[in-house]
């Protein structure tokens, strides 16, 4: 519980107008895109450095806990003050410091929106390659803080492949910076990448570097349809050993298809698999040549039917029925939990049939897409959060997937986190030492717990 005289330096800290204990927003403060809740004691909007270095020495002193947050669209609880506290939002440090296109870099504060940036960095050709699916929205303290991918994945990488360096303030109220403009360095230990997917456990990111792109200025889309799994599994394994590297290829299961089918006009063909794939390039050659050797290795494949984008407008008809799927989910139920695995790829089609498996025997419908590129997946499970029994058996049914999937060498999350949600699953993947590891870590950087405690499994 955070006392008066606290709330009263916050204030001081910050000015009246960057403070709140409103009910109002503590019940915003209290949520982020998942389905977990819990109230802060106040919340404060930070715009400065200074101002968080103050904020942390303060919490460090007083033994409260300081939740970092950006837009609030993590799936997986990582933004929830899981022991109440004070949220502090990120947003307002929202400026874009420096681009340099002859060093290929940027430097941003970490409440720029992902999709402002791309925005920045359009009219000169360049791009920031990670494209999470919140991107509108999603800020870059939170993407780095989550190592945020997207459907881009399997060309482009994730955010960790793009932290140059940061500035992190950590739980003692020391300023570090790490890492720096170079594009390579191999000066000592890698402290950037510490903090690369580490949740807010270890410190609070108030600068970073990023390596940026020249921008593609074509791409080529195509469409195929597959009567099995096995087959459109063989298709992504044998497509992604060619030579070739989509910039795009996801998949969409059976249970997707019929749940589109239910809830939009587009008519899709009922199969078991859709794959969609994109290629780019600097000419339409490029990328019409990469296309054309993933349309030949569909076909290879048993494919039922393939069709290819002639134009902008017709790809985007393609895309249509992908970009639809999470709004489609929300109408199945009141709640919907995205889950987010990663296999090797050789393990995509066993994966959507171990899916379906599961949801059959929970009796529960779990539509499937993904970015099959990289092997990760997003089964979501629609249910009734207000009937307990409904929760608990969609909270088995998960923990029985995560289970059978790191069974066969996979991975909990591929890109959301692992927040409140997966945290209890931590020793599905990962040893004991493994976890003592971490555990070590977060005690040397944060030894009074003050940063996002209750994540990731790091107390137990």
């Amino acid at each position: 519980m955070i006392t008066q005289n606290v709330k009263d330096a916050l204030k001081e800290i910050v000015g009246e107008e960057n403070y709140s204990d409103h009910v109002i927003d503590l019940v915003a403060f209290a949520t982020d895109a998942s389905e977990h809740k819990q109230r802060p004691d106040c919340a404060v909007w930070v715009t400065s450095t200074e101002q968080v270095k103050a904020i942390i020495k303060l919490a460090n002193q007083e033994r409260f806990p300081v939740v970092p947050r950006g837009a609030g669209t993590s799936l997986a609880g990582l933004a929830v003050p899981a022991e109440g506290g004070l949220v502090m939002d990120l947003g307002r440090m929202n400026k874009i410091i420096k681009i340099s296109l002859d060093d290929r870099l940027v430097v941003v504060q970490p409440g720029v929106v992902y999709a402002d940036l791309d925005k920045k960095l359009a009219p000169d050709g360049f791009f920031f390659p990670p494209d999470p699916a919140s991107g509108m929205v999603a800020t870059l303290g939170g993407n780095v803080a989550t190592n945020a991918g997207g459907i881009r994945g399997a060309k482009y990488g994730t955010t960790r492949d793009y932290v140059l360096g940061l500035e992190v303030v950590l739980p003692n109220g020391e300023v570090l910076r790490a890492g720096g403009q170079n594009i390579k360095s191999s000066s000592g230990y890698d402290l950037a990448r510490i903090f690369v997917g580490s949740e807010g456990t270890l410190g609070v990111i108030t600068e970073i570097i990023l390596k940026i792109n020249p921008k593609p200025t074509e791409t080529a889309t195509a469409m195929a349809t597959f009567p099995t799994l096995a087959d459109a599994g063989r298709a992504v394994t044998q497509i992604m050993r060619s030579g070739i590297l989509p910039s795009v290829l996801e998949v969409m299961d059976r249970l997707a298809i019929k749940a589109i089918n239910e809830n939009t006009d587009l008519g899709l063909p009922e199969v078991e698999a859709v794959l969609l794939a994109e290629t780019d390039g600097f000419t339409a050659e490029e990328a019409s040549f990469q296309i054309q050797k993933i349309i030949d290795l569909f076909k290879a494949n048993n494919a039922s039917s393939v069709e290819m984008a002639t134009d902008p407008a017709e790809a985007a008809a393609l895309w249509a029925a992908r970009k639809s799927v999470y709004s489609v989910l929300t109408r199945l139920n009141n709640t919907v939990v995205v889950e987010d695995l990663a296999v090797p790829l050789s393990k995509v089609a066993d994966t959507l049939k171990i899916i379906e498996e599961v949801g059959e025997k929970y009796g529960l419908q779990m539509p499937t897409v993904g970015h099959v590129g990289d092997g990760n997946l997003h089964p979501g499970v629609a249910f009734d959060r207000y009937d307990e029994k409904q929760r608990e058996t969609a909270h088995a049914a998960a923990a029985e997937l995560l289970g059978r999937v790191a069974g066969m060498g996979g991975t909990l999350t591929g890109e959301h986190g692992i927040g409140l949600a997966k945290a209890p699953h931590m020793h599905l993947e990962h040893d004991p030492v493994s976890m003592e590891t971490m555990r070590s870590l977060k005690k040397l950087f944060d030894p009074h717990n003050i940063l996002n405690p209750g994540k990731m499994a790091l107390e137990a």
